[in-house]
């Protein structure tokens, strides 16, 4: 075995580097690396992992340690005395030597450079120390969660690193050049990390003097101080200051010859257009270089045509002849974290550099940083005028008096300034340049609204890469011949990454070092992650997709930390509402819309339409983490509960709207905390239903995996969402909740339950084509409602028998049952079932050829229907009288009935039995020798059914296909619901 610690946790058995599993695993491993060998107790892995430890914590510990020994020694037998990951009194330890360990290896190389250092020896001791520094990977801890990295372990661990650094520092000082410069780099290294080192910045001045680069090392120490005074507001100590005075007194012994100066030429002019009047720059500073700080382009840059030429757009329309005449110009990016935000910036920026001839700005606003707090304004103003050559004595030190001198500064010249990662628009408006001439881009995780409010913005929001341009994004990293061989498996990854780039980019560059690799293997590789960050890993922390997402929860309430995280862990659909979202968190609706506005700000969340959100899959894996490591089960378990009853509570108003005379399940009332969605008629209840589809599924499926609370929410959810499912021809969807809806109810003894499910499965089962399995399972219903003393589920169950026997041509039994039906109707006085069944038996007679007799009772069913006001019924019946008059030859007089069923299909937004009625009237102007009518009421028909996913759209493209044949009768349906 080989254990890393310097740097990311990592482990190898032999060659192969093993899987470490999910974060807090990972966690635990690393402090008992960490504490190389000795006693590590479960309260301090408790204190590391936890800032408030939940009940099973000590549990949860256990089950890691398990799982750790299981991954460590995986021929160890069950029960067996591990030999890696031991337990001690009081605690656990994982033995490791030298040759198993680099923190171990770490400290014996630096020991051995110690004794030469004795020894007078103080090459051999540089060459020691920067060996031992080059086992490391980064600080230890990185990859881990902020609070983990930071605990007292990882923090010992850094300031060994650091003494190390520092030790071969001085160490360079008393030998050559050679060794000098090797510390040079582990130096600039370790200050990226540490930037805030006194003695690790006095020694860099050091020995950049005793290079001979006095003035970098002059500038380095003024760029500290500057840190110092404007993050921490303090001067540097006395070793950066001893350091300073030695490199002016030019103190430091030089290991080289001091290489002559190189003369920098002045700049250019360039003007805007023409040649520039010189009194309008006399007030200007000339700089000694005009600013170009842009960060490079990409060259593997990929996509995003579309939105650079909406931004070019924003420069096109501004002729560079004239820019005075028009405001100055900005274009905000916003999007969610690891979307490309700032790469877009650049590479645009790259593109229109040359039209800004005064330089190019570049500020990083730190607004999501993992440990810094955001610029403030006049820090970044401070900045800005330094750049453009300023000295500091001009700069005013009044607050109120500062952005009136940077407008005033930046007011005649034509600068690109690209301000990125902005926290919101407070920190980004007082930037803006006052007068039109240069272009201000920003970058932002937040969507900067309030800024577009009140100033000129051109506003970009960015979402992930297309297929095609994800694709692209993979071919330019990995060439097109290896991309050109598994296009099938490169699709796949840009699925699985989400489509979005810094995933990609973290995938691409595994393939990339992994040459030999298929890229299906790759994709295999994701699928089997999908659910986790666990593919998206990197020892990076700037690309690192936990640690990106995790900077954009910085700043949110502890209630909308609260809500995302149950996104993640108690909600699978795609979308929620501010209702489903307040019953998701139990909070009123105000409350809610709040918490869904800093998660949209926040770049966590986006609004897809107007009330609707989502979240990204990548994100929703990385709240589910957070809540599977932070909330009780409890907590998911009643959040979970409310979503649930949220949407059997709407899907039961959206019923009622939809079919107001059906039988329904009753339901409780909706419990504390449950927000029902406030559906106001027929036509919003529709496209509820067909938008919340996949969700309500989950939904039913979720309720039957909790189970154990006996209030039968699982088959009330499926038996409401029944007949919705039927009429959108989701009749393996149905079968799948009935199945589930099933299931529950017997585990729960419920019979009224398991009846209901009996009934809606029996008859999806008939849809399929399992008939014989029909029968059986709607006999099985009539007698569970017979149990239940339920006669309107007695006669619902009877209709379907009925409609089983009309699809297998048994009319006679199929009559019987309505006639059983009807009784039980007429019994209890329920007339719309009454109306229903009449109808029925009606459509009966149409299929046996006594269409006298079909329309008599479709007719009285019409009238029926109308007297109980029954909209959807008396489509229905309508609907049976054209389909009547039709097999009569009577085609104007079918058309008619038709027209009345459809407009009342229409008003009550019933979709499929709009397209089945369109059918019918194909058929009807077919019959009359109007082909051009019945393509187009087919085509109608068609793309309804296929809105819908309706398996009754093949039948209709078949009419189109054959519009001189006649209709078969095998294309009789075997009855009407």
């Amino acid at each position: 075995m080989h254990y890393r610690i310097l740097g990311p946790v990592r482990v190898w058995r032999g060659d192969t580097e093993l899987t470490l599993g999910p974060p807090k695993q990972q966690a635990l491993l690393a402090l008992l690396l960490a504490r190389a060998g000795q006693l590590l107790t479960p309260q301090e892995v408790i204190d590391a992992l936890w800032e408030e430890p939940p009940g099973s914590a000590v549990n949860v510990v256990h089950r890691h340690v398990g799982a750790l020994r299981r991954l460590l020694e995986p021929e160890l037998p069950s029960r067996a005395d591990a030999r890696r990951l031991l337990r001690g009194a009081g605690g656990y330890r994982l033995p490791v030597g030298p040759g198993e360990l680099d923190l171990l290896h770490f400290r014996s190389v630096r020991q051995d450079a110690r004794r030469a250092t004795a020894a007078g020896d103080g090459a051999r001791s540089v060459d020691l120390l920067v060996d031992a520094l080059g086992m490391w990977g980064g600080p230890a801890g990185t990859g881990l969660a902020p609070r983990v990295a930071a605990h007292p372990l990882f923090t010992a661990l850094n300031q060994e690193y650091l003494a190390t650094v520092k030790e071969a520092a001085d160490a360079a000082l008393v030998t050559d050049h050679a060794h000098g410069e090797r510390v040079l780099a582990l130096l600039h290294q370790a200050v990226h990390h540490y930037p805030f080192d006194e003695a690790l910045h006095a020694r860099l001045v050091t020995v950049l003097a005793a290079l001979g680069r006095q003035a970098e090392a002059l500038a380095v120490h003024e760029s500290v101080r500057a840190r110092l005074a404007g993050e921490l507001g303090v001067d540097p100590g006395p070793e950066l200051r001893a350091a300073h005075e030695r490199v002016l007194r030019q103190a430091v012994p030089v290991t080289v010859p001091v290489p002559a100066p190189v003369p920098v030429p002045a700049p250019v002019p360039v003007a805007a257009a023409g040649e520039q009047d010189p009194e309008a720059t006399a007030d200007r500073p000339a700089p000694q270089l005009l600013p170009a700080q842009l960060p490079s382009d990409i060259a593997t840059f990929a996509g995003r045509r579309a939105e650079l030429a909406l931004s070019g757009g924003l420069l096109d329309a501004r002729p560079e002849s004239d820019p005075g005449k028009t405001a100055p110009a900005v274009a905000a990016i916003s999007g969610m974290a690891g979307v490309g935000k700032t790469t877009l910036a650049v590479h645009w920026a790259h593109e229109v550099a040359h039209r800004f001839p005064d330089g190019q700005l570049f500020v990083n606003l730190r607004g999501f940083h993992p440990t810094m707090e955001p610029l403030a304004a006049p820090d970044v103003m401070r900045e800005v005028v330094s750049a453009l050559g300023v000295p500091p004595q001009r700069v005013p030190d009044d607050p109120e008096a500062l952005p009136a001198f940077y407008r005033s500064l930046l007011a005649p010249r034509r600068l690109l300034i690209l301000l990125d990662n902005a926290r919101d628009s407070e920190q980004v408006r007082p930037l803006l340049p006052g007068a039109p001439g240069s272009l201000t881009l920003i970058t932002s995780r937040h969507r900067l609204d309030g800024l577009v409010v009140t100033h000129t913005v051109r506003f970009i929001g960015l979402e992930g890469l297309s297929l095609a341009e994800g694709v692209e994004f993979l071919t330019r990293r990995l060439g097109a011949e290896r991309i050109a061989a598994e296009p099938a498996a490169a699709e796949a990854i840009v699925e699985l990454c989400g489509h979005l780039p810094l995933a990609l980019a973290i995938v691409a560059t595994r393939a990339l070092l992994n040459p030999r690799f298929a890229l299906e293997t790759v994709a295999d590789e994701l699928r089997a992650a999908r659910g986790s960050l666990d593919a998206f890993t990197s020892s990076d922390a700037q690309v690192d997709a936990r640690s990106v997402f995790s900077w954009s929860c910085r700043g949110l309430s502890a209630g909308a930390k609260q809500l995302f995280r149950l996104i993640g862990g108690a909600h699978s659909g795609p979308e929620l509402s501010v209702a489903a979202a307040a019953s998701l968190a139990g909070v009123p609706a105000g409350d809610a819309r709040r918490l869904l506005g800093e998660l949209l700000d926040s770049g966590l969340l986006t609004e897809d339409a107007p009330g609707r959100f989502s979240c990204h899959e990548l994100l929703r894996a990385f709240a589910r983490e957070l809540s599977f490591d932070r909330d009780d089960e409890g907590i998911r378990v009643r959040a979970r509960r409310r979503l649930f009853e949220h949407y059997l509570h709407t899907a039961h108003a959206a019923d009622a709207l939809l079919a107001p005379y059906r039988d329904r399940v009753p339901v409780r009332p909706p419990g504390e905390g449950v927000l029902p969605e406030a559906l106001t008629g027929e036509r919003q209840a529709a496209q509820w239903l067909h938008r919340q589809r996949q969700v309500l599924l989950a939904a039913v499926e979720g309720a039957a995996v909790d189970g154990g609370a006996g209030d039968g929410l699982c088959w009330r959810l499926a038996a409401t969402l029944e007949l919705f499912l039927d009429r959108a021809g989701r009749w393996d969807e149905q079968r799948g909740i009935q199945e589930l809806a099933l299931s529950a109810a017997r585990r729960d003894g419920d019979t009224t339950g398991e009846a209901y499910a009996l009934r809606a499965l029996g008859f999806a089962y008939h849809r399929l084509g399992r008939n014989a399995e029909s029968h059986e399972t709607l006999t099985r219903a009539l007698d569970r409602f017979a149990d239940a003393s339920d006669p309107h589920g007695q006669a619902a169950a009877h209709r379907s028998l009925a409609f089983l026997g009309n699809g297998l041509r048994d009319h006679t039994r199929a009559l019987e049952h309505y006639r059983l039906a009807s009784a039980l109707y007429d019994r209890s006085g329920h007339r719309t079932g009454a109306a229903a069944v009449l109808n029925e038996i009606g459509w009966t007679h149409i299929l046996t050829g006594a269409y006298e007799q079909a329309l008599d009772d479709c007719g009285k069913a019409v009238l029926l229907h109308r007297e109980n006001g029954n909209r959807n019924g008396e489509a229905a019946a309508w609907d049976s009288v054209g389909y009547a008059r039709h097999h009569r030859g009577e085609f104007p007089e079918a058309l008619a009935a038709y027209d009345k069923a459809l407009a009342l299909y229409r008003a009550v937004g019933d979709l499929s039995l709009q397209a089945d009625t369109l059918t019918h009237i194909g058929d009807s102007h077919e019959g009359a020798g109007d082909p051009a009518a019945a393509t187009a009421a087919w085509r109608e028909a068609a793309e309804l059914f296929m809105h819908l996913g309706h398996p009754d759209a093949r039948q209709v493209r078949d009419r189109l296909a054959r519009l001189a044949a006649p209709e078969s009768a095998d294309d009789v349906p075997g009855g009407r619901r």
